[in-house]
């Protein structure tokens, strides 16, 4: 099997290092586990709630890195995770649309269920290296993520890594919104 590692001309606004990220959220860009995991394990109440889930033009970024044409139609999900109701992530997936019938088949029906629960399940899955960047107000990707939130932040920081079943990639990007930082250990 072939794996497409990153490629910085791509992907030349994703970085490998999260610099000048706060030392409170640095941990939670970082982590290479199940980030569904860590959120429940901070919380009473874990929730999933998408936003929409279907055929869409993705990024002209998303499409190289996942080998497919520019103008040509992804599969695209987009929801937020809650802890306690309050939203602390929006992750946006995509992959070909080559790939719901076969590889990822299984992300059509997931509906409010987490998808990280699905990746960290399957023994066949595999992440490649997390990149991260710093969304501002003008990227399409703060916008849908900001939607719920009253108190708009000047940045956000994202995260993103390829995942790969059976030599078809699918590409998971989450940015964190400020209420993640509320989420502690539990003692």
């Amino acid at each position: 099997m072939t794996i497409c590692m990153f490629d910085h001309d791509i992907d030349k606004f994703w970085r490998g290092a999260a610099l000048g990220c706060g030392a409170e959220l640095a941990p939670w860009l970082r982590d290479r586990g199940s980030l569904t995991q860590r959120i429940q394990q901070r919380c009473t109440h874990f929730a999933v709630r998408g936003v929409r889930s279907g055929l869409a033009r993705i990024a002209l970024d998303e499409s190289a890195l996942l080998g497919i044409a520019p103008q040509q139609l992804a599969w695209s999900r987009e929801v937020f995770l809650y802890a306690d109701d309050q939203p602390v992530v929006f992750a946006h997936s995509v992959f070909a649309y080559e790939h719901l019938r076969g590889a990822w088949s299984a992300v059509r029906t997931l509906g409010n269920q987490s998808l990280g629960a699905l990746l960290f399940a399957h023994p066949l899955v595999e992440r490649m290296p997390l990149h991260y960047r710093v969304l501002r107000s003008t990227h399409p990707l703060y916008q849908r993520a900001a939607a719920v939130l009253s108190d708009l932040p000047r940045k956000l920081w994202a995260r993103r890594s390829l995942f790969y079943l059976h030599g078809a990639p699918l590409l998971v990007t989450e940015a964190f919104l400020p209420g993640i930082l509320l989420l502690t250990d539990h003692a």
